[in-house]
C-alpha cells in the first residue's frame, strides 16, 4: 500500500520558502524524485500562511520510505532544516482506493 505524507515546514519570515527553494535548486528534490519507490515529492504554499510550506511526499510502500529515511539524502535535508531553523508537522494518509469512495462529491 502506498503512503502519502503531508509535511508542513514552518519557519520565521520566509525561511520555509527559502528552504524549499534551496531543496529544489541544489538538486536534492530531483535526487529524491529519482529514488526507487518515490511517487510524488512536491511543494505547495498555503494561501493563508506565508510562513509555511506544504510538502506532499508519496512512496510506494513503507520499505521504500524507510530506505529513503536511511539514505545520505536525509543528512542533506537535516542540514538544510537546521540552516533555516525549520520545524515540522507531519500527517500520514492512506490512498482513497482503500476506503469507500467519495466519488459523488468529486467533480
Amino acid at each position: 500500500m502506498s503512503i502519502t505524507l503531508n509535511i508542513y515546514y514552518c519557519g520565521k519570515d520566509s525561511s520555509a520558502r527559502a528552504f524549499a527553494r534551496e531543496m529544489l535548486d541544489s538538486g536534492t528534490v530531483a535526487a529524491i524524485r529519482a529514488e526507487n519507490g518515490n511517487l510524488r515529492y512536491e511543494y505547495f504554499f498555503p494561501a493563508e500562511d506565508p510562513q509555511t510550506v506544504l510538502l506532499i511526499d508519496s512512496w510506494c510502500d513503507q520499505a521504500a520510505l524507510d530506505k529513503h529515511h536511511g539514505s545520505p539524502i536525509m543528512d542533506r535535508i537535516e542540514e538544510m532544516r537546521e540552516k533555516y531553523d525549520i520545524h515540522m508537522k507531519v500527517e500520514r494518509y492512506i490512498p482513497d482506493e482503500d476506503r469507500p469512495s467519495d466519488g459523488a462529491f468529486i467533480r
